[in-house]
């Protein structure tokens, strides 16, 4: 019976941290605000005026393996080379929804 009860409390242990993690539905809108306040200064258009050959067009981010969420999320988190990390700046969410916003942008091509 012990038995029965440490599992049922395990199983229960796991559906409330499946339940717990962080899933944010994507706000284009607001993820449209974001990058005009944060990102456009250097990716005005998809472009990159730092890097020209690194755009945010559709085929671009495919050659650079940046056509996914995790891939857009994790750079803006992160920075890489003469991108700052927004990290510090910008929320969980914000950033979930600059990367949609993005790849929204890149399908339909900018």
């Amino acid at each position: 019976m012990n038995k029965i009860f440490s599992n049922l409390g395990i199983l229960i242990g796991t559906i409330i941290i499946n339940f717990s993690s962080t899933t944010y539905a994507a706000d284009i809108k607001a993820g449209e605000q974001i990058f005009s306040a944060n990102c456009s200064a250097c990716h005005a258009g998809g472009n990159n005026v730092i890097m020209p050959e690194k755009t945010l067009k559709k085929d671009i981010l495919a050659i650079n393996q940046m056509n996914s969420i995790d891939a857009i999320s994790s750079q803006v988190t992160n920075g890489k080379n003469a991108m700052p990390a927004f990290g510090g700046r910008l929320t969980d969410e914000d950033i979930n929804n600059v990367a949609n916003y993005v790849l929204d942008k890149a399908e339909q091509g900018w």
